[in-house]
């Protein structure tokens, strides 16, 4: 296996298991024995685990602007693009069942205050999510399609918060049910 093929393989295996199972209760050995490298190959690729753990997040966070992507479609009114980016973030939640939540909440409770790297590199991805809602929402302020007046970033910071609470109980209730809630709550009361 060339060497770019065995980082990626440990890059992919590590998503999954750091997502699922948790940065800490994840070992290297758990990583290289389910990704079928050597451990050593491990350590030719990555300097730590913590090293591994801001990949991921990198990771990560590109597949959720994936998600988000439509929020920059202007071909779209700014309600049908909320919407939508609401839907494609419960698929995403769906995709494993409601079981994993999102990596970016899990390693905020589980490494906010044992990695300052990876809570920086949190704390940029959810001010550029809200900053990217906040967009969107002002849009719909200014054509009249969104109603209220709060300001846009407050409202985004607020939606970004409640999202995280959603995940979590959806997680714990491995539901889909407050996701949905959630959608509802935001896209008929709170951005109508």
């Amino acid at each position: 296996m060339a060497k770019a093929n065995v980082k990626e393989q440990i890059l992919t295996t590590s998503v999954t298991l750091l997502h699922s199972k948790g940065f800490n209760a994840t070992s290297v050995q758990d990583i290289t024995d389910a990704a079928g490298v050597p451990k050593g190959s491990f350590y030719n690729h990555f300097t730590s685990k913590e090293a591994l753990g801001m990949e991921v997040l990198q990771r990560y966070l590109a597949a959720v602007a994936d998600l988000g992507a439509v929020l920059h479609d202007r071909a779209l009114p700014p309600q049908a693009r909320l919407r939508q980016y609401f839907d494609n973030m419960i698929a995403g939640n769906a995709a494993n069942d409601f079981h994993s939540g999102c990596l970016l909440g899990n390693f905020s409770t589980e490494l906010s205050n044992q990695i300052p790297a990876i809570r920086s590199a949190m704390q940029h991805a959810f001010a550029a999510g809200a900053e990217t809602l906040a967009e969107v929402i002002a849009e719909g302020q200014q054509d009249g399609s969104i109603g209220n007046k709060m300001p846009a970033a407050e409202l985004a910071a607020f939606i970004n918060d409640a999202w995280q609470g959603a995940v979590l109980h959806a997680k714990a209730e491995q539901s889909r049910t407050p996701l949905d809630r959630f959608a509802r709550m935001v896209l008929s009361n709170i951005l109508s």
